[in-house]
Order: structure tokens, then C-alpha cells, then sequence
């Protein structure tokens, strides 16, 4: 019918006779390198169109794309018409084939074993059909009985994909529609300059608790409720000089167990 949309096979289907004209030709005939390119231009968009299946993972699609034809390109030079399968049926597995290795090969930021890579790039079509069939997104233990691989492996690919894509600190953000992009580096958090501080309070943590109830009560007025030594001298009913002497002496000790332990 007129206007009815077409799939991609369609226009495939009669192309196994060009196969067989360049396969009565004889290696050395001029005819038979023009067939060829007459084939290989004709396959064009199906190299395209599997070159979009794959596009959206982190991949430059004009990068897919010459990788689709060059499998498109094997696939119409190894593709035997004697052996009464249709070049579709042939064509399609050999140019996914030669994306899935692209994938796998060349584009991990740093080395990650062949088989952590290959569950990996099987883990996204296997998500998105059980996200599907559950109605939620599949657990790890899950994904390893539909792929039926062992779980540890699992675990180790869903890591992996961290390592799949890197980008460079000098790279330019602009996820902010009302702000000027910016290098990456100048969007991260600086360092926090008080995380000694609960290194430290973690470590005297436990000393602070094996001390005497004075010399304890003495550091828990002044760090933790901000008194001044006036203020605790007061309180104990002491000088001021013995509230220094006492905390100078406590501060010592715990100074020098922290250090030996």
C-alpha cells in the first residue's frame, strides 16, 4: 500500500541475486568491484540503523557509525549466497558483532578483564527487559540468574561500568542553564579543612573516657560547652592557674597515649 511505512529488512529482501552475479564473475573482472560497491552502498543504512541501537552509551555515534560500516563491509565481503541463508539473516549479527568488540575493546578508561567487560555490556539490555517484566529495576542476584552467571561476577561488571567513561577534570559542565559553563575542577568541593578534627576527636574518644571524673569534667567544659578557664575555676571552686595547670597536664597525657597507641 502506498504511504506504508517500510522496516529496515524490506529493502533487502531481493538482494541475494547482486550476490550471485558477483560470485560468477571472475576475481580479476572490473564488473565485479563495481557490483560490490553497488552492494556496499545499498547497505548503508543498515549499518546506520544499527549504529543507532547502540547510540546513547557513552559512545560518539559518528565513532559507532564507521564502526557499523566496516562490519556492514565484512559482512558483504565474507557473506557465501552458495549457502541459501538471506544476507539479512547474516549481515545483521556480524555488523552487531563487530559494535559489541568496538565497545568491549576501546572504550574502557582504564583495563578491566574480557569477561567483567562482556557481562557488562550485557547488563544494559538485561536491565531494561526486566525493568520491563518486574515493573522495577532488577537486583544484582537477579541479573545474574537471567544472564546465569555467578553473582560475584555480577557485582564486579555493575563496578566496572565506573570504569567505562572517564572525563577530564578540565572538561567544561554546563548543566546549569543560568551560569556560564565551567571546568569541571572549579564545580568540585574543595577539602574539608576540619577532617583531621574527627580523626582526632575519634582517636581521644576512648581516653577521654578512661580519665578521672575531674580532669574529664575539666575538658568537657572547655571544648564542648566553651567555658573559659575563669569560668570552670568558678565552678570547681579553684584558681584559674590550677584549671590551666589541670588542663595542660590532661592534654599532655592524652596528646602522648594517642601518639604511642
Amino acid at each position: 500500500m502506498a504511504g506504508e511505512s517500510r522496516s529496515p529488512g524490506d529493502s533487502y529482501d531481493d538482494i541475494e541475486p547482486l550476490f550471485e552475479k558477483v560470485a560468477a564473475l571472475a576475481p580479476a573482472d572490473p564488473r565485479r568491484e563495481w557490483l560490490r560497491e553497488q552492494l556496499i552502498e545499498r547497505c548503508l543504512p543498515l549499518a546506520e540503523h544499527i549504529a543507532r541501537r547502540f547510540s546513547g552509551r557513552g559512545e560518539v555515534f559518528d565513532d559507532l557509525l564507521q564502526v557499523a560500516r566496516l562490519g556492514m563491509v565484512q559482512a558483504v565481503d565474507r557473506f557465501d549466497v552458495e549457502r541459501g541463508s538471506s544476507f539479512l539473516a547474516f549481515a545483521v549479527p556480524t555488523i552487531m558483532g563487530e559494535v559489541r568488540r568496538h565497545f568491549r575493546d576501546n572504550t574502557w578508561a582504564v583495563r578491566v578483564p574480557r569477561r567483567v567487560k562482556e557481562i557488562q555490556l550485557a547488563l544494559g539490555p538485561a536491565v531494561e527487559r526486566m525493568s520491563q517484566r518486574l515493573g522495577r529495576m532488577p537486583r544484582a542476584r537477579e541479573l545474574a540468574a537471567e544472564l546465569d552467571v555467578d553473582l560475584v561476577e555480577v557485582t564486579q561488571a555493575l563496578i566496572a561500568g565506573n570504569a567505562y567513561h572517564s572525563q577530564s577534570i578540565d572538561a567544561v559542565t554546563g548543566d546549569d542553564p543560568d551560569n556560564a559553563p565551567l571546568p569541571l575542577l572549579e564545580s568540585l568541593g574543595a577539602d574539608e579543612p576540619s577532617y583531621h578534627l574527627v580523626e582526632d576527636n575519634m582517636a581521644v574518644k576512648p581516653l577521654i573516657e578512661e580519665l578521672p571524673e575531674r580532669e574529664r569534667r575539666v575538658l568537657i567544659m572547655r571544648f564542648f560547652e566553651n567555658k573559659t578557664q575563669s569560668q570552670i575555676a568558678e565552678v570547681l571552686g579553684v584558681s584559674q592557674m590550677h584549671v590551666s595547670r589541670i588542663l595542660s597536664k590532661t592534654l599532655s597525657g592524652l596528646r602522648e597515649q594517642a601518639l604511642r597507641d
